[in-house]
């Protein structure tokens, strides 16, 4: 059965361009819904910035990356990934391990 921690897990794959991090440590990541006894994944995330220049990149890659799953999960067939600006993402979202290796502190 497929978990959030496998989701996210798979979303670490996809990296920011312009930035150099997973979209998961930079906390891009909102929700992640596995619905219909994992037949649907449903992950509600943000940008940076809604002018994100890679933004059409980084969500296509989501995309591919969680529908990937379905090699090892076949009953997964439906993948939606939903941009959302609510709440406006701030570096205060990053993983530690983000904030350490952008030197935010």
């Amino acid at each position: 059965m497929l978990s959030d921690d496998m989701v996210r897990s798979a979303l670490k794959n996809v990296v920011d361009p312009e930035i150099g991090v997973n979209i998961v440590d930079l906390g891009l990541i909102y929700n992640v819904d596995i619905r219909d006894e994992g037949r649907q994944v449903v992950v509600d995330m943000t940008l940076t910035t809604p002018a994100c220049p890679a933004g059409p990149q980084i969500i296509d890659q989501a995309h591919k990356e969680v529908k990937a799953l379905e090699v090892i999960h076949p009953s997964l067939n439906d993948v939606n990934i939903n941009l959302v600006w609510t709440p406006f993402w701030n570096p205060e979202m990053m993983s530690q391990d983000a904030k350490d290796e952008l030197g935010y502190f």
